[in-house]
């Protein structure tokens, strides 16, 4: 069995590994919801995009869930304190999902046009709203979330749903946005046929592309010069017991670029971010589908990676109490949770990946529109 301090950091990367597979998985249906209104004009032609993702956005969705799960029983802390505090956030989100088996189950109920349309824009909805949604949460994150923890370890939020939006919450919304768009746009150049909406996808993909890359350098600009940033002050033992009030903090500008100085390594994180959209830029311009696809994944992991290997091991800063801070060490569940969890993940986990890469060999293809006006199985 591993040592409390190894779990932790265990159960700090598989979470990381959990947030890149919803991105990678889920990302791309909420990106071609995004981009629907906007690459497809006829009622043919959108129900082709809706059916490029239709046979996999549920159990993409399922990475979704295993991230709120393993919160919960990772990090108790960090789920009381982010689920209460951004509870209307969540609501937001949660209300836009539930649009998108709605939209899916009866946009081709009925013949009517204007039906279908309302249908169409509520799956937009559905793929814009927590999309945009996302990218701020991670914002605040960074910026760090007006809560604090009391010597009876009760948590208090002081902040409101407004308070969330701030110039550099929404920065990262729409990185979030451009990232997911532009992998959106590289899946539909791979799953659609080659034909009016196959070009109009390569179109916003390369301007979604040029978007990620310079939003992600504005993001740097703003968490290397502005009031981004927390450092821990005090001597802090790995394998202690998880109690918040043990750790002391404070808020610095540029203090999230720390951990880049003392491990050079994480630096492949930032680059794979910048390369990988490049390639995808380079992948749609060229018409190379699988390239395009690949350097849109690899900056989705690498934009991701960033914001962990930064913060690390911060995993949600006080803005108002930086000592409350919930942080890798002082936030877990017990040593023989993790553990327990950890066993459950290892046997479970590799048949998860199994099957789904079976899904998608089996779904492999492309989605024509006289597929969809033939099959009477499609959306």
């Amino acid at each position: 069995m591993f040592d409390y301090e190894t779990l932790r950091v265990i159960w700090w990367a598989l979470m990381g590994v959990l947030l890149i597979g919803f991105a990678l998985t889920d990302g791309y249906d909420l990106g071609v919801a995004s981009l629907l209104p906007w690459v497809a004009k006829t009622d043919a032609e959108r129900r082709m995009v809706i059916n490029s993702v239709g046979p996999t956005w549920e159990g993409n969705q399922v990475w979704f869930i295993l991230g709120g799960g393993a919160i919960f029983a990772a990090w108790p802390h960090v789920y009381a304190v982010s689920f209460s505090g951004f509870y209307l956030a969540m609501f937001v989100v949660l209300s836009a999902l539930i649009l998108r088996p709605v939209g899916f189950k009866y946009r081709s109920k009925r013949p009517d046009p204007a039906w279908r349309t309302r249908w169409d824009w509520a799956l937009f909805v559905g793929g814009f709203v927590p999309a945009l949604v996302f990218g701020v949460a991670v914002g605040n994150v960074l910026q760090g979330a007006p809560f604090r923890i009391d010597s009876d370890l009760r948590s208090f939020y002081e902040g409101s749903f407004l308070d969330l939006f701030t110039p550099f919450t929404l920065l990262c919304g729409l990185l979030s946005v451009a990232m997911l768009v532009l992998h959106g746009a590289a899946w539909l150049a791979i799953k659609v046929e080659r034909g009016p909406v196959h070009d109009r996808a390569r179109t916003v993909g390369s301007v979604a592309a040029i978007a990620t890359i310079a939003l992600f350098a504005v993001g740097y600009v703003f968490v290397a010069y502005g009031d981004v940033g927390y450092r821990i002050t005090s001597v802090v033992d790995p394998a202690g017991p998880s109690n918040p009030l043990r750790t002391t903090a404070e808020q610095v500008a540029g203090g999230w670029l720390t951990n880049f100085a003392l491990y050079p390594w994480m630096v492949a994180a930032p680059l794979m971010g910048f390369v990988g959209a490049v390639l995808a830029f380079v992948g749609i311009r060229r018409g190379a589908e699988v390239l395009a696809f690949a350097g849109s994944s690899s900056a989705a992991v690498g934009i991701i990676a960033t914001v962990g290997c930064s913060m690390f091991p911060f995993i949600l800063p006080s803005s108002i109490d930086a000592h409350s801070s919930l942080t890798v060490w002082n936030a877990s569940s017990t040593h023989r949770t993790l553990g327990i969890m950890l066993f459950v993940t290892v046997v479970f986990l590799p048949i998860v990946l199994a099957y789904t890469a079976w899904a998608y060999k089996v779904m492999f293809g492309r989605v024509t529109t006289e597929e969809v006006r033939t099959n009477p199985d499609f959306y």
